[in-house]
């Protein structure tokens, strides 16, 4: 930014502390929130830019907390494995550039092949790359032969599992990954049946918390939802199968279901027809009336649900995987304020990315100027007339 401030004048502001008529002002050197409240442009100092926002909605970028960069929507994800690492990272490259375009201005990315997706941050923090920042996990820690095992770290036993938690923490990585259960994308693995152990998973846990980085699990079955839960897990990813009990212990125990809604739908809305593997397709279609009975017991048990996209997954593209799941998130039950707050603040404290999700003093100004109200219309995410990361116009 060249200019010492930038003020967004004359709009309102939307974020999960509400929707109110106030002026942003920007600092140009930090890209940090100097200010917000009405008629601010008069107080900015110096060498000011002004945005005119009147009529329009200044709304905290997004946050989508489960994403595969190098995916990119394909039929068969597993025809990915043979390509280049190469390719793969010219592909993650451009999801970059899809993410943020879309108002996604933060993503954590839940497994790629060797340090894909930690470089990958970094080419984005250095300037290399336009796009989102990044929270990677490396590789995911994986049973030999288990769900995602083609790009995953495979380990078995507890010191195995130790070991491969405290290689991806070497490399960098801001989350730790594992697979506590069979998944709808690898041939050959049951979705629902348990793969870690829940004393592997714990493993993986205390590994990950010795250095203060959060957790996270693949899990569609009841018993692989509940051995990571006991396990300390930070967040379940999918969640396909909870029941009421389930429900209520992650309630009690404070662990963050990520629902990724639009993976499921991807396969199912498409199907063996547009080139999905035939037990992918049988295996989604399992998994879809369970889900929905999922939502009903989470919202029920008050569990925290933060949103998150598998984005990369059969049609589920970038740059489309968040829009389409906040209106999802709204179907299987949430408010638009709710959906606003899970994909905003509640997304950006499961990454442990404290200075973003809202649109206050201090904060990143990670910005999307809407035409409507997020809190009132969950669509709202398709008419963005701006982003901004860090104070910098990307669109």
């Amino acid at each position: 930014m060249d200019a010492d401030r930038l003020v967004f004048e004359g709009g309102h502001v939307a974020d999960v502390d509400g929707t109110r008529r106030a002026d942003v002002v920007v600092d140009g050197e930090t890209g940090r929130i100097l200010a917000v409240g009405e008629e601010l442009s008069a107080e900015a100092d110096g060498d000011t830019e002004t945005v005119d926002a009147s009529g329009a909605y200044v709304a905290p970028g997004l946050v989508d907390s489960h994403v595969h960069l190098m995916m990119d929507g394909r039929p068969d994800v597993a025809t990915a494995n043979d390509e280049s690492r190469e390719l793969l990272s010219y592909r993650a490259a451009a999801n970059l550039r899809a993410n943020v375009e879309a108002g996604v201005t933060t993503v954590r990315d839940l497994g790629a092949p060797g340090s894909l997706a930690l470089d990958a941050g970094r080419a984005v923090d250095e300037g290399v790359l336009v796009g989102p920042r990044v929270v990677a996990c490396g590789r995911n820690v994986v049973m030999t032969g288990g769900h995602g095992h083609w790009f995953g770290r495979e380990a078995d036993g507890e010191d195995e599992v130790r070991k491969a938690a405290r290689e991806q923490l070497k490399r960098g990585a801001g989350v730790v990954k594992t697979m506590a259960t069979g998944g709808v994308l690898t041939e050959g693995a049951v979705t629902g049946a348990p793969e870690l152990t829940e004393a592997e998973l714990a493993v993986l846990v205390d590994a990950a918390s010795t250095k203060g980085v959060p957790t996270a699990a693949h899990a569609h079955g009841k018993e692989g939802i509940e051995n990571a839960v006991r396990a300390g897990i930070t967040s379940v990813e999918h969640g396909t199968f909870m029941d009421e009990d389930t429900a209520e212990l992650m309630a009690r125990e404070g662990t963050y279901w990520v629902p990724t809604a639009s993976a499921l739908e991807g396969i199912v809305e498409n199907g063996v027809e547009a080139g999905i593997p035939e037990s992918a397709v049988e295996k989604a279609e399992d998994a879809q009336e369970r889900f929905e009975r999922a939502w009903e017991h989470a919202l029920d048990a008050g569990v925290t649900i933060a949103m998150g996209t598998d984005a990369g997954t059969p049609f589920n593209f970038h740059g489309e995987n968040a829009l389409r799941e906040m209106e999802l998130m709204a179907e299987y039950g949430l408010s638009a304020p709710e959906a606003l707050e899970a994909a905003t603040a509640t997304a950006a404290e499961l990454l442990g990315v404290d200075d973003v999700g809202r649109v206050a003093e201090d904060y990143r100004a990670d910005l999307v100027l809407l035409e409507a109200d997020p809190n009132e219309d969950v669509t709202a995410w398709r008419d963005a007339d701006a982003v901004y990361r860090d104070g910098e116009r990307v669109v």
